[in-house]
């Protein structure tokens, strides 16, 4: 029998989530095409000597054990069943928000619709409501050829398109945290013309006008040619209290490529949170 605080595995309607831990609610959103995991294996070590916090990981609709309901045909739709997991989950309650890439773009969606209930947000490599994005050159720093040839044609095209450092320990990390999602994506769904015709919200997350009061953190890469950075800088003006790190020799992986950095400035923005909410 699991006692308080043990790992547990739920599902909320079509949700399915992980919670880890007891005390202050973390909801922590992954990216495209993979699951929870993604994001638990290097932040559960953050959480090693760390009490008090619980940390929701929830797999995206139509990823990981998450379906995506008939209704749903656009990014708005996505958000929604979201929203309703965590009014079902959190009901009334103040938590903050972790989210990466698409994760991050629906966690901006969150933060706008429930911003009563939301006391501060981090966004890794997130993307944003922008249709034509600023992108850097796509560069390759690091690269096995003799690796990347012994690899699985699908698990080759990925791991090539998402890693700008494209070595023995940034596969392994790979294998180990994105792959399992990846094989379980809904890749119909994916692959629909969701992408072409429902990315993208049907309101603008930082509105001109819009000012959010709470704490932020934003994480980039310096060579994400996926999601970019200079757009980001946007954001600042939409966030009185913010911390912005441009990572160099990291790409849209940069928990993997600059974990170490990545953990670093993670674990103060929990320092600071902790200091005001636990």
């Amino acid at each position: 029998m699991m006692k308080p605080g043990d790992n547990m595995r739920h599902s909320s309607s079509s949700i399915f989530y992980e919670s880890c831990g007891e005390g202050y609610p973390l909801v922590i959103l992954h990216g495209l095409g993979t699951d929870h995991r993604s994001m638990k294996a290097w932040m559960e070590p953050l959480f090693e000597k760390r009490t008090g916090w619980r940390r929701i990981y929830l797999d995206l609709p139509a990823h990981g054990h998450s379906s995506v309901e008939d209704w749903v045909k656009t990014s708005n739709d996505l958000l929604e069943m979201l929203l309703r997991t965590l009014d079902s989950l959190l009901p009334g309650q103040r938590f903050s928000l972790i989210g990466k890439s698409f994760g991050g773009y629906l966690a901006q969606g969150i933060l706008f619709k429930r911003a009563e209930l939301v006391d501060s947000i981090s966004l890794i490599a997130p993307a944003l409501h922008i249709k034509e994005r600023t992108l850097p050159s796509r560069v390759v720093l690091e690269s096995d050829e003799q690796l990347l040839a012994s690899l699985d044609a699908d698990i080759r095209t990925a791991f090539k398109t998402l890693m700008i450092v494209q070595t023995e320990q940034s596969l392994e990390a790979f294998l180990q945290e994105v792959q399992p999602g990846r094989l379980l994506a809904n890749r119909e769904f994916l692959t629909s013309d969701w992408r072409t015709k429902g990315y993208f919200f049907c309101f603008e997350p930082f509105a001109e006008e819009r000012i959010y009061p709470q704490s932020a953190l934003f994480l980039l890469g310096r060579q994400d040619a996926i999601c970019g950075y200079r757009d980001h800088f946007e954001l600042l003006k939409h966030f009185p209290h913010s911390t912005f790190a441009l990572l160099d020799h990291a790409g849209h992986m940069l928990e993997i490529e600059q974990r170490i950095l990545v953990q670093a400035h993670l674990q103060e923005w929990l320092d600071q949170l902790g200091k005001q909410h636990l």
